[in-house]
Protein backbone atom coordinates (compact mmCIF):
# COMPACT_ATOMS: atom_id res chain seq x y z
CA UNK A 1 0.00 0.00 0.00
CA UNK A 2 1.39 3.37 -0.96
CA UNK A 3 1.07 5.97 1.44
CA UNK A 4 0.78 8.47 -1.31
CA UNK A 5 -2.68 7.48 -1.33
CA UNK A 6 -3.49 9.60 1.30
CA UNK A 7 -2.44 12.68 -0.21
CA UNK A 8 -5.78 12.43 -2.11
CA UNK A 9 -7.53 13.15 0.82
CA UNK A 10 -6.23 15.57 2.67
CA UNK A 11 -8.70 18.44 1.79
CA UNK A 12 -11.75 15.87 2.52
CA UNK A 13 -9.95 15.01 5.88
CA UNK A 14 -9.77 19.00 6.42
CA UNK A 15 -13.07 19.38 5.53
CA UNK A 16 -14.34 16.93 7.44
CA UNK A 17 -12.44 18.66 10.41
CA UNK A 18 -13.92 21.94 9.89
CA UNK A 19 -17.54 20.64 10.13
CA UNK A 20 -16.62 18.62 13.48
CA UNK A 21 -14.74 21.53 15.06
CA UNK A 22 -15.04 25.08 16.68
CA UNK A 23 -12.21 27.07 14.96
CA UNK A 24 -9.29 26.48 12.27
CA UNK A 25 -6.55 25.88 15.21
CA UNK A 26 -8.79 23.22 16.33
CA UNK A 27 -9.70 21.38 12.75
CA UNK A 28 -5.91 21.82 12.03
CA UNK A 29 -5.69 19.53 15.37
CA UNK A 30 -7.90 17.22 14.53
CA UNK A 31 -6.49 16.84 10.77
CA UNK A 32 -3.41 15.84 12.36
CA UNK A 33 -4.58 12.92 14.66
CA UNK A 34 -6.86 11.59 11.80
CA UNK A 35 -3.62 11.67 9.63
CA UNK A 36 -1.59 10.52 11.95
CA UNK A 37 -3.42 7.77 13.22
CA UNK A 38 -4.16 6.77 9.56
CA UNK A 39 -0.47 6.96 8.90
CA UNK A 40 0.14 4.58 11.35
CA UNK A 41 -2.68 2.26 10.50
CA UNK A 42 -2.27 1.80 6.60
CA UNK A 43 0.42 -1.31 6.71
CA UNK A 44 -1.85 -3.26 8.31
CA UNK A 45 -4.90 -2.78 5.61
CA UNK A 46 -4.47 -4.97 2.82
CA UNK A 47 -7.80 -3.97 0.05
CA UNK A 48 -6.78 -1.07 -1.26
CA UNK A 49 -10.37 -0.89 -2.34
CA UNK A 50 -11.48 -0.54 1.05
CA UNK A 51 -9.58 2.27 1.67
CA UNK A 52 -11.96 5.11 1.97
CA UNK A 53 -14.63 3.23 3.96
CA UNK A 54 -11.35 2.66 6.76
CA UNK A 55 -10.48 6.11 6.56
CA UNK A 56 -13.66 7.43 7.51
CA UNK A 57 -13.81 4.64 10.15
CA UNK A 58 -10.50 6.27 11.29
CA UNK A 59 -12.10 10.06 11.28
CA UNK A 60 -14.89 8.99 13.49
CA UNK A 61 -12.88 7.13 16.04
CA UNK A 62 -10.48 10.07 16.26
CA UNK A 63 -13.08 12.40 16.70
CA UNK A 64 -14.65 10.85 19.69
CA UNK A 65 -11.54 10.14 21.17
CA UNK A 66 -10.31 14.10 20.27
CA UNK A 67 -14.05 14.99 21.70
CA UNK A 68 -13.87 13.41 25.18
CA UNK A 69 -10.21 15.25 25.46
CA UNK A 70 -11.70 18.10 25.57
CA UNK A 71 -14.58 17.43 26.99
CA UNK A 72 -16.79 20.01 28.52
CA UNK A 73 -18.07 22.11 25.88
CA UNK A 74 -20.06 18.77 24.14
CA UNK A 75 -22.77 20.14 26.72
CA UNK A 76 -23.11 22.87 23.88
CA UNK A 77 -26.18 20.63 22.79
CA UNK A 78 -28.75 22.16 25.34
CA UNK A 79 -28.10 25.95 26.33
CA UNK A 80 -30.56 25.20 29.40
CA UNK A 81 -28.91 23.02 31.34
CA UNK A 82 -25.25 22.62 32.33
CA UNK A 83 -25.26 18.80 33.07
CA UNK A 84 -22.15 16.90 33.45
CA UNK A 85 -23.02 14.12 30.71
CA UNK A 86 -21.29 10.51 29.68
CA UNK A 87 -18.55 10.55 26.56
CA UNK A 88 -19.26 6.99 26.27
CA UNK A 89 -18.98 6.08 22.36
CA UNK A 90 -23.09 5.08 22.66
CA UNK A 91 -23.03 8.76 23.95
CA UNK A 92 -21.72 10.43 21.07
CA UNK A 93 -23.69 7.84 17.83
CA UNK A 94 -26.65 8.61 19.54
CA UNK A 95 -26.03 12.59 19.60
CA UNK A 96 -23.66 13.38 16.62
CA UNK A 97 -26.44 14.55 14.62
CA UNK A 98 -27.41 17.01 17.05
CA UNK A 99 -24.11 17.71 17.84
CA UNK A 100 -22.97 18.58 14.37
CA UNK A 101 -26.14 20.53 13.29
CA UNK A 102 -25.68 22.66 16.82
CA UNK A 103 -22.01 23.11 15.81
CA UNK A 104 -22.95 24.91 12.44
CA UNK A 105 -25.38 27.30 14.13
CA UNK A 106 -22.90 28.25 16.58
CA UNK A 107 -20.42 28.74 13.58
CA UNK A 108 -22.84 30.96 11.60
CA UNK A 109 -23.23 33.65 14.59
CA UNK A 110 -21.37 36.69 14.59
CA UNK A 111 -17.80 36.98 16.53
CA UNK A 112 -19.63 39.03 19.73
CA UNK A 113 -22.23 35.86 20.29
CA UNK A 114 -19.64 33.20 19.07
CA UNK A 115 -16.96 34.22 21.57
CA UNK A 116 -19.33 34.64 24.79
CA UNK A 117 -20.76 30.97 23.63
CA UNK A 118 -17.41 29.21 23.56
CA UNK A 119 -15.92 31.50 26.16
CA UNK A 120 -18.63 30.36 28.99
CA UNK A 121 -19.65 26.54 27.69
CA UNK A 122 -16.46 25.73 25.94
CA UNK A 123 -14.09 26.71 27.90
CA UNK A 124 -16.42 26.74 31.28
CA UNK A 125 -15.87 30.91 31.80
CA UNK A 126 -18.03 32.87 35.01
CA UNK A 127 -19.57 35.84 33.21
CA UNK A 128 -17.20 37.96 35.17
CA UNK A 129 -14.36 36.29 33.90
CA UNK A 130 -15.56 36.80 30.29
CA UNK A 131 -16.03 40.20 31.03
CA UNK A 132 -12.53 40.98 32.34
CA UNK A 133 -11.25 38.49 28.93
CA UNK A 134 -13.23 40.70 26.85
CA UNK A 135 -12.85 43.49 28.39
CA UNK A 136 -16.15 44.76 28.25
CA UNK A 137 -19.09 44.82 31.20
CA UNK A 138 -20.48 41.71 32.71
CA UNK A 139 -23.77 42.75 31.93
CA UNK A 140 -22.86 42.76 28.31
CA UNK A 141 -21.73 39.29 27.98
CA UNK A 142 -25.23 38.16 30.13
CA UNK A 143 -27.37 40.00 27.67
CA UNK A 144 -25.04 38.67 24.19
CA UNK A 145 -25.50 35.32 26.10
CA UNK A 146 -28.95 35.33 26.44
CA UNK A 147 -29.77 36.72 22.87
CA UNK A 148 -26.98 34.31 21.38
CA UNK A 149 -29.65 31.50 22.83
CA UNK A 150 -32.40 33.24 21.33
CA UNK A 151 -30.50 33.34 18.26
CA UNK A 152 -30.12 29.46 17.87
CA UNK A 153 -33.37 28.48 19.38
CA UNK A 154 -34.48 30.37 16.10
CA UNK A 155 -32.49 29.24 13.67
CA UNK A 156 -32.23 25.73 14.61
CA UNK A 157 -34.05 24.88 11.24
CA UNK A 158 -32.92 23.95 7.74
CA UNK A 159 -30.08 25.73 5.62
CA UNK A 160 -31.84 28.78 3.48
CA UNK A 161 -31.76 27.30 -0.31
CA UNK A 162 -29.11 30.21 -1.29
CA UNK A 163 -26.57 28.10 0.48
CA UNK A 164 -27.33 25.99 -2.20
CA UNK A 165 -27.04 28.41 -5.15
CA UNK A 166 -24.01 30.52 -5.25
CA UNK A 167 -23.53 33.18 -7.45
CA UNK A 168 -21.22 33.87 -10.01
CA UNK A 169 -20.75 37.54 -11.68
CA UNK A 170 -18.28 39.32 -13.43
CA UNK A 171 -16.66 42.01 -12.09
CA UNK A 172 -14.55 45.08 -13.76
CA UNK A 173 -13.51 48.54 -13.16
CA UNK A 174 -14.16 51.95 -15.13
CA UNK A 175 -12.88 55.06 -14.37
CA UNK A 176 -8.69 55.81 -14.50
CA UNK A 177 -5.75 53.86 -13.02
CA UNK A 178 -2.38 52.24 -14.79
CA UNK A 179 -2.93 48.90 -14.77
CA UNK A 180 -0.62 46.16 -16.94
CA UNK A 181 -2.58 43.09 -15.12
CA UNK A 182 0.45 41.42 -14.46
CA UNK A 183 2.78 43.26 -12.10
CA UNK A 184 0.03 45.27 -11.41
CA UNK A 185 -3.13 43.75 -11.26
CA UNK A 186 -6.26 45.10 -11.77
CA UNK A 187 -8.50 45.34 -8.11
CA UNK A 188 -11.20 43.06 -9.05
CA UNK A 189 -8.23 40.26 -8.04
CA UNK A 190 -8.70 41.05 -4.57
CA UNK A 191 -12.54 40.60 -4.39
CA UNK A 192 -13.07 37.88 -7.49
CA UNK A 193 -13.42 34.83 -4.72
CA UNK A 194 -16.41 33.10 -5.18
CA UNK A 195 -17.70 34.04 -1.35
CA UNK A 196 -17.00 37.81 -2.03
CA UNK A 197 -18.86 37.46 -4.86
CA UNK A 198 -22.03 36.18 -3.13
CA UNK A 199 -21.44 38.79 -0.25
CA UNK A 200 -21.39 41.63 -2.56
CA UNK A 201 -24.46 40.47 -4.52
CA UNK A 202 -26.82 39.80 -1.46
CA UNK A 203 -25.58 42.89 0.29
CA UNK A 204 -26.67 44.97 -3.07
CA UNK A 205 -30.55 45.37 -2.83
CA UNK A 206 -30.13 45.58 0.83
CA UNK A 207 -27.76 45.91 3.91
CA UNK A 208 -27.17 42.94 5.38
CA UNK A 209 -25.13 41.80 8.58
CA UNK A 210 -22.27 38.97 9.05
CA UNK A 211 -25.02 36.25 11.17
CA UNK A 212 -27.63 37.04 7.73
CA UNK A 213 -24.71 36.95 5.71
CA UNK A 214 -24.07 33.18 6.92
CA UNK A 215 -27.35 32.11 6.63
CA UNK A 216 -27.50 32.95 3.05
CA UNK A 217 -24.31 31.74 2.15
CA UNK A 218 -24.38 29.07 3.79
CA UNK A 219 -20.98 29.35 5.59
CA UNK A 220 -19.44 30.16 9.12
CA UNK A 221 -19.63 33.78 9.82
CA UNK A 222 -16.04 33.95 10.50
CA UNK A 223 -15.43 33.47 7.05
CA UNK A 224 -18.00 36.33 6.30
CA UNK A 225 -16.30 38.47 8.92
CA UNK A 226 -13.21 37.87 7.38
CA UNK A 227 -14.48 38.56 3.59
CA UNK A 228 -15.98 41.29 5.14
CA UNK A 229 -12.84 42.88 6.35
CA UNK A 230 -10.96 42.93 2.99
CA UNK A 231 -14.07 44.06 0.98
CA UNK A 232 -14.29 47.35 3.21
CA UNK A 233 -10.16 47.71 2.84
CA UNK A 234 -10.88 47.08 -1.00
CA UNK A 235 -13.72 49.56 -0.93
CA UNK A 236 -16.27 47.57 -2.18
CA UNK A 237 -18.50 47.58 0.10
CA UNK A 238 -19.84 50.15 2.46
CA UNK A 239 -21.02 49.98 6.71
CA UNK A 240 -24.27 51.84 5.90
CA UNK A 241 -25.03 51.90 9.59
CA UNK A 242 -23.50 49.50 12.79
CA UNK A 243 -22.55 45.91 11.51
CA UNK A 244 -25.43 46.31 8.25
CA UNK A 245 -23.24 46.05 5.24
CA UNK A 246 -24.03 47.12 0.91
CA UNK A 247 -22.48 46.66 -2.05
CA UNK A 248 -20.96 49.91 -2.82
CA UNK A 249 -21.22 50.03 -6.63
CA UNK A 250 -23.38 48.74 -9.34
CA UNK A 251 -24.13 44.81 -10.65
CA UNK A 252 -25.95 44.69 -13.65
CA UNK A 253 -28.66 42.17 -13.63
CA UNK A 254 -31.57 41.32 -16.14
CA UNK A 255 -33.94 43.91 -14.88
CA UNK A 256 -32.26 46.60 -16.55
CA UNK A 257 -32.33 45.06 -19.54
CA UNK A 258 -36.04 43.86 -18.81
CA UNK A 259 -36.82 47.65 -18.45
CA UNK A 260 -35.14 49.07 -21.66
CA UNK A 261 -37.10 45.98 -23.87
CA UNK A 262 -40.09 47.32 -22.52
CA UNK A 263 -39.25 50.98 -22.80
CA UNK A 264 -36.47 51.81 -25.10
CA UNK A 265 -37.69 51.39 -28.48
CA UNK A 266 -41.41 52.82 -27.65
CA UNK A 267 -39.36 55.86 -26.14
CA UNK A 268 -37.70 56.28 -29.32
CA UNK A 269 -40.34 55.71 -32.19
CA UNK A 270 -40.86 59.35 -32.64
CA UNK A 271 -37.61 60.03 -33.37
CA UNK A 272 -36.31 56.31 -35.02
CA UNK A 273 -36.61 57.23 -38.39
CA UNK A 274 -34.43 60.11 -38.24
CA UNK A 275 -31.63 58.45 -36.12
CA UNK A 276 -31.16 56.07 -38.96
CA UNK A 277 -31.15 58.48 -41.52
CA UNK A 278 -28.94 60.57 -39.84
CA UNK A 279 -26.89 57.47 -39.37
CA UNK A 280 -26.98 56.75 -42.84
CA UNK A 281 -25.30 59.57 -43.95
CA UNK A 282 -22.79 59.80 -41.48
CA UNK A 283 -21.77 56.30 -42.60
CA UNK A 284 -22.29 57.16 -46.17
CA UNK A 285 -19.57 59.94 -45.43
CA UNK A 286 -17.43 58.78 -43.02
CA UNK A 287 -16.67 55.64 -46.03
CA UNK A 288 -14.92 58.67 -47.89
CA UNK A 289 -12.41 59.48 -45.41
CA UNK A 290 -8.99 57.72 -45.76
CA UNK A 291 -8.31 56.66 -42.16
CA UNK A 292 -7.13 52.66 -41.96
CA UNK A 293 -10.25 50.54 -41.98
CA UNK A 294 -8.68 47.13 -40.44
CA UNK A 295 -10.57 45.46 -43.59
CA UNK A 296 -13.30 45.64 -41.28
CA UNK A 297 -16.69 44.84 -42.92
CA UNK A 298 -19.77 47.59 -44.33
CA UNK A 299 -21.99 46.15 -41.10
CA UNK A 300 -18.81 46.40 -38.36
CA UNK A 301 -18.05 49.80 -39.67
CA UNK A 302 -21.36 51.06 -39.62
CA UNK A 303 -21.30 49.76 -36.16
CA UNK A 304 -17.91 51.41 -35.15
CA UNK A 305 -19.49 55.04 -36.39
CA UNK A 306 -22.63 54.68 -34.63
CA UNK A 307 -21.07 54.42 -31.76
CA UNK A 308 -18.21 56.50 -32.77
CA UNK A 309 -21.41 59.12 -33.32
CA UNK A 310 -23.20 58.90 -30.45
CA UNK A 311 -19.88 58.91 -28.32
CA UNK A 312 -19.34 62.48 -29.75
CA UNK A 313 -23.34 63.18 -29.03
CA UNK A 314 -23.04 62.75 -25.60
CA UNK A 315 -19.43 64.74 -25.05
CA UNK A 316 -21.16 67.32 -26.46
CA UNK A 317 -25.25 67.40 -26.03
CA UNK A 318 -25.68 65.32 -23.05
CA UNK A 319 -26.61 67.83 -20.00
CA UNK A 320 -27.07 64.80 -17.78
CA UNK A 321 -24.18 65.04 -14.36
CA UNK A 322 -21.73 62.96 -13.99
CA UNK A 323 -20.29 63.06 -10.48
CA UNK A 324 -16.20 62.00 -10.79
CA UNK A 325 -14.96 59.17 -9.14
CA UNK A 326 -13.54 59.60 -5.08
CA UNK A 327 -10.32 58.34 -5.03
CA UNK A 328 -10.05 54.79 -4.26
CA UNK A 329 -7.48 53.11 -2.33
CA UNK A 330 -4.87 52.90 -4.66
CA UNK A 331 -4.59 56.46 -5.58
CA UNK A 332 -6.63 56.09 -8.52
CA UNK A 333 -10.00 57.53 -9.20
CA UNK A 334 -12.02 54.36 -10.75
CA UNK A 335 -15.25 52.29 -9.40
CA UNK A 336 -16.06 48.76 -9.67
CA UNK A 337 -18.87 47.61 -11.69
CA UNK A 338 -20.53 43.92 -11.30
CA UNK A 339 -22.57 42.15 -13.89
CA UNK A 340 -24.91 38.81 -13.68
CA UNK A 341 -27.00 39.57 -16.25
CA UNK A 342 -28.03 36.07 -18.19
CA UNK A 343 -27.46 37.92 -21.98
CA UNK A 344 -30.99 37.43 -22.60
CA UNK A 345 -32.14 41.28 -22.37
CA UNK A 346 -29.85 43.93 -24.06
CA UNK A 347 -29.41 46.88 -22.17
CA UNK A 348 -29.40 50.53 -23.97
CA UNK A 349 -26.05 52.25 -23.73
CA UNK A 350 -22.43 52.57 -25.34
CA UNK A 351 -20.14 51.44 -22.64
CA UNK A 352 -16.50 53.00 -22.98
CA UNK A 353 -13.27 51.90 -22.00
CA UNK A 354 -9.57 53.95 -22.87
CA UNK A 355 -6.41 53.57 -22.76
CA UNK A 356 -3.46 55.17 -23.62
CA UNK A 357 0.32 55.66 -24.38
CA UNK A 358 0.42 58.29 -22.15
CA UNK A 359 3.05 56.11 -20.00
CA UNK A 360 5.64 55.35 -23.14
CA UNK A 361 4.42 57.60 -25.79
CA UNK A 362 1.41 59.63 -25.63
CA UNK A 363 0.67 59.76 -29.27
CA UNK A 364 -2.16 57.54 -29.37
CA UNK A 365 -5.16 56.15 -27.52
CA UNK A 366 -7.00 52.44 -27.80
CA UNK A 367 -11.01 52.80 -27.36
CA UNK A 368 -13.55 50.03 -26.72
CA UNK A 369 -17.41 49.89 -27.03
CA UNK A 370 -19.19 47.96 -25.78
CA UNK A 371 -23.13 46.75 -25.27
CA UNK A 372 -24.01 47.27 -28.28
CA UNK A 373 -25.38 44.65 -31.34
CA UNK A 374 -22.98 43.76 -33.76
CA UNK A 375 -19.73 44.65 -31.11
CA UNK A 376 -17.78 41.95 -29.31
CA UNK A 377 -16.41 43.06 -26.24
CA UNK A 378 -12.31 42.82 -26.39
CA UNK A 379 -9.94 43.88 -23.53
CA UNK A 380 -8.23 47.27 -23.89
CA UNK A 381 -5.17 47.39 -25.01
CA UNK A 382 -1.53 47.92 -22.49
CA UNK A 383 0.43 50.90 -24.12
CA UNK A 384 3.22 48.74 -24.78
CA UNK A 385 0.36 47.42 -27.66
CA UNK A 386 -0.61 50.47 -28.61
CA UNK A 387 3.46 51.22 -28.96
CA UNK A 388 3.87 48.07 -31.45
CA UNK A 389 0.40 48.86 -33.20
CA UNK A 390 1.41 52.75 -33.99
CA UNK A 391 4.96 51.14 -34.99
CA UNK A 392 3.45 49.09 -38.02
CA UNK A 393 0.81 51.01 -39.30
CA UNK A 394 3.57 54.20 -39.19
CA UNK A 395 6.27 52.42 -40.17
CA UNK A 396 5.82 49.16 -41.29
CA UNK A 397 7.64 47.46 -38.11
CA UNK A 398 8.81 47.44 -34.81
CA UNK A 399 11.73 46.33 -32.66
CA UNK A 400 9.91 45.44 -29.82
CA UNK A 401 9.42 41.41 -30.48
CA UNK A 402 8.34 40.99 -26.73
CA UNK A 403 5.02 43.06 -26.76
CA UNK A 404 4.65 42.13 -30.52
CA UNK A 405 4.17 38.76 -29.93
CA UNK A 406 1.90 39.22 -26.79
CA UNK A 407 -0.40 41.87 -28.87
CA UNK A 408 -0.22 38.61 -31.57
CA UNK A 409 -1.34 36.44 -29.03
CA UNK A 410 -4.10 38.41 -27.47
CA UNK A 411 -5.91 39.13 -30.86
CA UNK A 412 -4.81 42.71 -31.51
CA UNK A 413 -2.29 42.02 -34.12
CA UNK A 414 -1.84 39.15 -37.17
CA UNK A 415 1.31 38.15 -38.43
CA UNK A 416 0.71 37.17 -42.95
CA UNK A 417 2.26 34.23 -44.63
CA UNK A 418 4.20 36.83 -46.32
CA UNK A 419 5.76 37.65 -43.24
CA UNK A 420 4.06 41.48 -42.41
CA UNK A 421 1.95 42.59 -39.54
CA UNK A 422 -1.61 43.62 -39.96
CA UNK A 423 -3.25 45.73 -37.01
CA UNK A 424 -6.99 44.22 -36.64
CA UNK A 425 -8.67 47.37 -34.99
CA UNK A 426 -8.81 50.69 -36.89
CA UNK A 427 -6.95 53.80 -36.81
CA UNK A 428 -7.70 57.35 -37.03
CA UNK A 429 -5.07 60.04 -37.02
CA UNK A 430 -6.27 62.78 -35.27
CA UNK A 431 -7.21 64.93 -38.08
CA UNK A 432 -9.21 62.07 -39.43
CA UNK A 433 -11.25 62.11 -36.15
CA UNK A 434 -11.85 65.68 -36.33
CA UNK A 435 -13.13 65.45 -39.95
CA UNK A 436 -15.57 62.49 -38.99
CA UNK A 437 -16.57 64.49 -35.52
CA UNK A 438 -17.66 67.65 -38.31
CA UNK A 439 -20.05 65.44 -40.16
CA UNK A 440 -21.60 63.77 -37.01
CA UNK A 441 -22.14 67.29 -35.81
CA UNK A 442 -23.86 68.19 -39.10
CA UNK A 443 -26.38 65.22 -39.27
CA UNK A 444 -27.00 64.59 -35.16
CA UNK A 445 -26.97 68.57 -33.88
CA UNK A 446 -30.32 69.07 -35.27
CA UNK A 447 -31.95 66.00 -33.62
CA UNK A 448 -30.74 66.91 -30.02
CA UNK A 449 -33.07 68.56 -28.64
CA UNK A 450 -36.05 65.88 -29.31
CA UNK A 451 -33.61 63.35 -28.59
CA UNK A 452 -32.13 64.72 -25.18
CA UNK A 453 -36.17 65.31 -24.28
CA UNK A 454 -36.97 61.87 -24.89
CA UNK A 455 -33.66 60.53 -23.37
CA UNK A 456 -34.68 62.13 -19.85
CA UNK A 457 -38.24 60.98 -19.94
CA UNK A 458 -36.65 57.74 -20.03
CA UNK A 459 -33.81 57.70 -18.13
CA UNK A 460 -36.41 59.13 -14.75
CA UNK A 461 -37.93 55.41 -14.69
CA UNK A 462 -34.55 53.78 -15.62
CA UNK A 463 -32.92 55.61 -12.36
CA UNK A 464 -35.39 54.43 -10.13
CA UNK A 465 -33.89 51.14 -10.75
CA UNK A 466 -30.68 51.89 -8.64
CA UNK A 467 -30.47 51.53 -5.34
CA UNK A 468 -30.60 54.82 -3.67
CA UNK A 469 -27.14 54.49 -2.14
CA UNK A 470 -25.39 54.67 -5.73
CA UNK A 471 -27.13 57.39 -7.38
CA UNK A 472 -23.51 58.97 -8.17
CA UNK A 473 -23.44 55.77 -10.40
CA UNK A 474 -26.24 55.71 -11.33
CA UNK A 475 -26.00 59.35 -13.03
CA UNK A 476 -22.62 57.77 -14.99
CA UNK A 477 -24.54 54.94 -16.33
CA UNK A 478 -27.58 57.24 -17.37
CA UNK A 479 -24.85 59.30 -19.21
CA UNK A 480 -23.89 55.87 -21.19
CA UNK A 481 -28.01 55.92 -21.67
CA UNK A 482 -27.78 58.80 -23.74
Amino acid sequence: MKYKIIENYLEKVYGYAINHTYSQEEADELTQEILFTAVRGLPKLRDESKFEPWLWGIASNVTKSFRRNIGKQRAMYSYDTLDNLSYEDKYFEEQEEIYDSLRRKIAMLSKIYRDVIVLYYYDNLSTKTISEKLKIPEGTVRWRLTEARRKLKKECVEMKETALRPVKMQLNIYGNGNYNGKTIPFPTVYIDDSLSQNILYYCYEQPNNVEELAKICGVPAYYIEERIENLLNRQAIIEVSKGKYQTGFIIWSDKYGIYCEENAEKALMPIMDKLLNALDCITEEANKISFYKADKSKTDLFYLYGAMAFSYAREHYCQLPYPWFEMKYDGNEWQYIGNMETGKHRRIGINIQQSANLGSRGGCSHTTYSAIAGITFRQMMYDNYINVCEDILCNGSTEDIDSIANAIQDGYILKKQDGRFFVTVPFFTKEQKAEFDSIVDKYLAPLMPEYSEIVSKFISGYKRLFPEHLCDDADRMCQNVF
